[in-house]
């Protein structure tokens, strides 16, 4: 079998194509270097037999090229969120969602069915919460009035108590998402979904959760949360966490999420079938950003009461299904984790 990845040059692509190397698969790696992720402009070493095209999803002759000879693709390529994506909306949803669609057209011309599409848990939008005395509700995004005052957590529209979160199911209902990036995810799934219906082909869908671990970009606003607090620890800083340090959400070490990929090789359908990546344990960011201090020998965060407007407060999901259909199972704890992401070497770190 040879698995086309798109994207493969990242920081969860380059897992994914050394896991279907070490499965004995071959593998071609589509990648258009964005220089936001590769300052450079040159792919990172890549295992051996791994052959490599510098070029944009976006473009239909180069992903055309790409295509032949090839039974499977796995779709990692995407631009990610970093808290400001309004002023960069069209690269997000160029990137995003005119590169998935561009390549969908393309399978289908090709007659080619199989599909792993990287999706994320922020097509959930701003989850599922339960008040104590009125029961299960979907609140919505949070109003900067509230975020202005310090008030972060989700109140019931009733009684005004908190809400508690909820872990979210696949198949529960995917909401309007809160920023671009979360919409350009959405939207991917769905492209994905119509492309399905049409062709009669099969996607598995992955939702990462906030995947981290070794070779994660260092002081990249593209990488989230785990890389801006161990590129504090690296300075001798102390992390800053926004909000009062209490958004939940579940840590995902990038060797699971490459396992999951490889579950999913020999899901052929029909249809489309979504799949939550997670450990099923969340933490609060808080936590990570203490973890990766007290491992780094670093002084302790400063809980800053800062916010993005359009972050949501907790989202954590369920992995049960992957585990329960295909036997997934995450293997890396987050302690353990963490201690590796501290001492670990980032992507671009100065020397």
């Amino acid at each position: 079998m040879r698995v086309l990845v798109t994207g493969g040059a990242g920081f969860i692509g380059r897992q994914v194509v050394a896991a279907l190397v070490d499965a004995g698969l071959k593998v071609r790696v589509l990648d258009a270097l964005l220089p936001e992720v590769h300052p450079a402009q040159e792919p990172p070493a890549m295992p051996d037999g791994v052959e490599f095209i510098h070029g944009d999803v976006r473009d239909d002759t180069v992903v055309a090229a790409a295509l032949r000879g090839v039974d499977l693709v796995s779709h990692q390529a995407a631009v990610v969120g970093r808290g400001r994506e309004i002023l960069d909306a069209a690269r997000h949803v160029g990137c995003n969602d005119l590169g998935t669609a561009t390549l969908l057209a393309a399978m289908a011309r090709a007659g080619l069915g199989r599909l792993i599409l990287a999706s994320s848990v922020a097509v959930y939008g701003d989850g599922r919460y339960d008040c104590p005395e009125h029961g299960r509700g979907r609140p919505g995004a949070r109003l900067k009035a509230d975020l202005d005052a310090g008030r972060f957590d989700h109140a019931c529209e009733t009684c005004g108590s908190a809400l508690v979160m909820v872990p979210l199911a696949e198949d529960d209902p995917r909401e309007p998402p809160p920023n671009v990036y979360y919409i350009t995810k959405l939207a991917q799934e769905l492209l994905v979904a119509a492309w399905a219906r049409e062709t009669g082909a099969a996607a598995a869908i992955l939702r990462y959760h906030h995947v981290y671990g070794p070779d994660m970009a260092y002081d990249s606003p593209y990488s989230g949360v785990a890389a801006t607090f161990r590129s504090a620890v690296q300075r001798g800083e102390a992390p800053r966490v926004f909000e009062d340090g209490g958004p939940l959400r579940d840590f995902v070490h990038v060797s699971d999420v490459a396992a999951a990929n490889m579950a999913v090789v020999g899901w052929a359908g029909p249809g489309t079938r979504a799949f939550n990546v997670a450990t099923g344990t969340p933490h609060t960011i808080g936590e990570l950003a203490s973890a990766l201090a007290a491992a780094g020998d670093g002084p302790p965060p400063i809980i800053t009461g800062e916010y993005r407007v359009g972050d949501v407060r907790h989202i954590v999901a369920s992995p049960d299904r992957l585990a329960r259909e295909l036997g997934w199972r995450p293997r890396v704890a987050f302690d353990a984790g963490a201690k590796e992401l501290a001492h670990s070497p980032m992507r671009g770190a100065p020397s």
